[in-house]
C-alpha cells in the first residue's frame, strides 16, 4: 500500500521534467513562472560583427582598386610586357688624327630566364655540353649572380660566344626554354699593349659599383682603369628598352622600341699614335718609361711604359693562367710607370737644386773646389768623377754634373729650405694627369724623418738630397712638368691627356725669369758639350740633363774601383734618366726618359731620347753628334750618422 502510496504523489513544481515531455517544455514552465526574457546583447554584437566584416572589406576593397590600383594594373601589364635592355656601344677613343685605339665588336652572349625555364640543371649541362665550359664553372656563375637579377630577368652566363658556336644553339635553343642569345658589344684595343696603361680596360661591373651607380646592372661593362676609369661617365652610354609582349608560357608575341640606345661620346687624345710608337721601339724591351709633352699647353704627345699587357685580355675575360702570369712577373707589366713608380732622381734633381742656390742669392760665378769627395765625420760623399772637378761655378758644376759643387752649397742652406722649394715646384704632390692612383713621390724633411723612423734629421742626408739621392722619389712626369715650367715661364701645368682640354695652371714655381733662363741655358750647354750631349743636334735647339740613380749603396770593387753596371746583380743597378727639350720650326717639346736598372743615363737613357727626337725632327741634318760622354755616377746613397744639420 506504501508503494503504490509513493507512485500516485504529486511532482513537486521545482522537480525536473520527465524526459518525455522534453526540455522546451520545462524552459517554457520556468519562462512563465519567473517572467525571464532572453538577452539582446548578443544579437546586437553579431551585428556590430558583422558590420565590422563589411567595413574592413570595402576599406580594402578601395586600397586595392583605388590607391593602390594603378601600381597593380602596372605590376599586371608587366605580367604581359617584359623590359629587355638594349646594350648602348661604348664611345670610341682616337689619337689625334684620328686613329681609333679604343673601339667596340658585336659579342654573342647566352643568358637564362629562371621564371621560365623548367629544369635548370639540365639547361646548365646543356651549355656546359654547348661551350666546353665545365659544369661546375657554370654552376657558380649562376649561384653567385642568381639574387641579384629577379626571376623574370635574364641572368648572364656566358660573355663572348664564337659565331659558329652560336648558330649551332640558335637551331637547338627552341627545346631550351628559358634561354635566350643577347646581342651586345665587346671592348676592343687594336693597339694592344702600346697603349695599355694609357687606356686601361672595362670590365663586368661588380656589387659594389652596381650598388653605387644605379643605371648599372648585371653584365654591365665599366671602366676599371686608365682613361676607360677616368672618363667613364662620357664612354658610358645609355641604354636602350624594348617592351616584349609574351604569352602565359613566355612565348614572345612581339616587341615595342621604348627607348632608344644612346651611345658614349667619342674621345679625342692629344697622343700621336706614331711618337707612341717610336717611343715603345726606342726603349727595345727595357723596363722604363718616356714621357713626351709640349711645354706651353700641357698636352702630352707620347706616354709609354714598358713592359706592358694586352689590355683584350680583360676586356673578354681574363682567364686566371693569364690573370697570375701579369700578376706574378718579376717584370711587374700592369704598373704605369709614368705616374705609379717612384724613383730617386739623380742628377736631374741638380736642376731644381740650381733654381733654388739662385733664388736664395748664391752667385753662380762663386766656385768650390772639387777634389772627387768630401768627409764628414767618418763619412765620404764621392763626386762620380773620382779625381774630381776642379774648380766648379754653378753653371759647369751643372754641365759636368759635379756631385761636390752640389754637397757644399744645399749644406749652406740646410735641409728646410730645400724641402720647401722643391715642394713649391711641384714635388711631393700628384700632377693631377687624368689617370688612376697617381703617386706623390716624396721630398723628405726633418719632421717626415722623425715621424717615419724616429731620429733627427742628420747633415749627410742633406748631401744626399741634394743630388737626388737618399729619400728624394719623384715620378717621371713629375720631372717633365718641372722641366715643362723652366720653359713655360714657370707655370706648373697639368699633363693633359685630351686634344681639347684647355691649359690649367696648378701652380707656379717660386722664381725670377732670370733662374728659368739660367737653368735653360745650362741645359743647352750641357747638350752641347756636357753629359747630356748624346741628344745634342746641330739643326735644332737642344737642352737635357743626365742622371744615374743609385738603389743601393755605392758598390766597390778591389783596388777601390766602383763596379760596373754589368758587374752587379739586374736588381742592384742604378736608374738611368735624362730630361731633355727641343726646339726646331716653331715645335718645342719635353722629353724624358728613365730606364730600371739600365746603368748610365747618358749611355742608356740618352739614346733613347735621341731617337724620339729622330722621329719628331727628322735626321739630324747638321754634323754627326758626337759619342755618349762618359757616365756620371752620384755620390754615396745613405750618408750614415752625422752632425745634426
Amino acid at each position: 500500500m506504501k508503494r503504490n502510496k509513493l507512485l500516485s504523489a504529486p511532482e513537486a513544481p521545482d522537480a525536473p521534467p520527465r524526459k518525455k515531455e522534453g526540455i522546451r517544455s520545462w524552459l517554457k514552465i520556468q519562462m512563465d513562472s519567473e517572467g525571464y526574457q532572453p538577452p539582446r546583447g548578443g544579437a546586437i554584437l553579431l551585428q556590430v560583427l558583422v558590420g565590422l566584416l563589411f567595413f574592413v572589406l570595402v576599406v580594402r576593397f578601395w586600397y586595392l582598386q583605388v590607391h593602390r590600383g594603378e601600381e597593380f594594373a602596372r605590376q599586371a601589364q608587366e605580367n604581359r610586357l617584359r623590359l629587355e635592355r638594349i646594350f648602348a656601344p661604348r664611345g670610341r677613343i682616337l689619337d689625334d688624327s684620328g686613329k681609333v685605339l679604343a673601339d667596340n665588336r658585336t659579342a654573342y652572349g647566352l643568358s637564362l630566364v629562371r621564371e621560365d625555364c623548367h629544369d635548370i640543371p639540365a639547361t646548365l649541362a646543356q651549355i656546359s655540353a654547348w661551350s666546353g665550359i665545365p659544369l661546375p664553372q657554370i654552376w657558380e656563375k649562376y649561384q653567385q649572380d642568381r639574387f641579384k637579377v629577379k626571376s623574370f630577368e635574364p641572368l648572364l652566363l656566358i660573355t663572348d660566344i664564337d659565331f659558329d658556336l652560336v648558330a649551332r644553339i640558335e637551331s637547338e635553343i627552341y627545346a631550351w626554354p628559358g634561354l635566350e642569345i643577347v646581342v651586345r658589344t665587346k671592348r676592343s684595343y687594336p693597339e694592344k699593349e702600346l697603349f695599355a696603361h694609357v687606356l686601361g680596360y672595362v670590365a663586368e661591373a661588380n656589387e659594389q659599383e652596381m650598388a653605387n651607380d644605379p643605371a648599372l646592372a648585371m653584365g654591365d661593362l665599366v671602366g676599371k682603369q686608365g682613361l676607360e676609369l677616368e672618363l667613364e661617365k662620357q664612354l658610358r652610354g645609355r641604354k636602350g628598352l624594348y617592351d616584349v609582349e609574351v604569352d602565359a608560357h613566355a612565348r614572345v608575341l612581339g616587341k615595342t622600341l621604348r627607348e632608344e640606345p644612346r651611345g658614349g661620346h667619342e674621345m679625342r687624345l692629344s697622343l700621336d699614335r706614331g711618337l707612341q710608337q717610336a717611343a715603345w721601339d726606342a726603349l727595345d724591351g727595357e723596363a722604363g718609361c718616356v714621357v713626351v709633352m709640349e711645354p706651353d699647353s700641357g698636352k702630352l704627345r707620347a706616354l709609354v711604359t714598358s713592359p706592358a699587357y694586352d689590355n683584350n685580355l680583360f676586356a673578354a675575360g681574363i682567364s686566371q693562367r693569364d690573370w697570375d702570369a701579369l700578376r706574378t712577373s718579376n717584370r711587374f707589366p700592369l704598373q704605369n710607370r709614368v705616374i705609379q713608380s717612384v724613383y730617386p732622381p739623380g742628377s736631374v734633381w741638380k736642376l731644381v737644386m740650381a733654381a733654388l742656390f739662385l733664388e736664395r742669392g748664391i752667385n753662380p760665378r762663386e766656385t768650390v773646389f772639387c777634389p772627387g769627395q768630401v768627409k764628414l765625420g767618418n763619412q765620404i760623399f764621392r763626386c762620380w768623377k773620382r779625381g774630381g772637378h776642379g774648380a766648379m761655378n754653378m753653371e759647369s758644376a751643372l754641365i759636368n754634373s759635379c756631385d761636390v759643387y752640389f754637397y757644399l752649397m744645399a749644406e749652406r742652406l740646410g735641409i728646410d729650405k730645400l724641402e720647401e722649394f722643391a715642394k713649391a715646384s711641384g714635388f711631393g704632390k700628384p700632377t693631377g694627369i687624368d689617370l688612376p692612383h697617381e703617386k706623390s713621390g716624396l721630398v723628405p724633411s726633418r719632421e717626415w724623418k722623425k715621424r717615419r723612423f724616429g731620429r733627427p734629421w742628420v747633415r749627410g742626408e742633406t748631401y744626399n738630397v741634394s743630388i737626388g739621392q737618399g729619400y728624394t722619389l719623384v715620378t717621371p712626369v713629375q720631372v717633365a712638368v718641372y722641366v715643362a715650367a723652366m720653359l713655360n715661364g714657370g707655370d706648373l701645368l697639368k699633363p693633359q691627356l685630351l686634344d681639347d682640354a684647355p691649359r690649367v695652371v696648378q701652380s707656379h714655381i717660386p722664381a725670377r725669369p732670370e733662374t728659368f733662363k739660367f737653368v735653360v741655358d745650362a741645359m743647352r750647354k750641357t747638350a752641347g758639350v756636357g753629359t747630356a750631349r748624346v741628344v745634342g743636334r746641330k739643326d735644332a735647339d737642344m737642352g737635357g740633363k743626365t742622371g744615374t740613380a743609385q738603389v743601393v749603396k755605392l758598390k766597390m770593387a778591389a783596388g777601390d774601383r766602383r763596379l760596373r753596371s754589368s758587374e752587379m746583380e739586374y736588381a742592384q743597378r742604378d736608374h738611368a734618366w735624362v730630361a731633355t727639350w727641343g726646339s726646331k720650326n716653331g715645335k718645342t717639346y719635353v722629353v724624358v726618359v728613365m730606364v730600371e736598372h739600365g746603368g748610365g743615363g747618358s749611355s742608356v737613357a740618352g739614346p733613347v731620347a735621341k731617337k724620339i727626337y729622330d722621329y719628331l725632327f727628322g735626321p739630324d741634318t747638321g754634323a754627326p753628334a758626337p759619342s755618349p760622354a762618359a757616365e756620371p755616377r752620384t755620390g754615396q746613397r745613405q750618408a750614415g750618422q752625422g752632425r745634426a744639420d
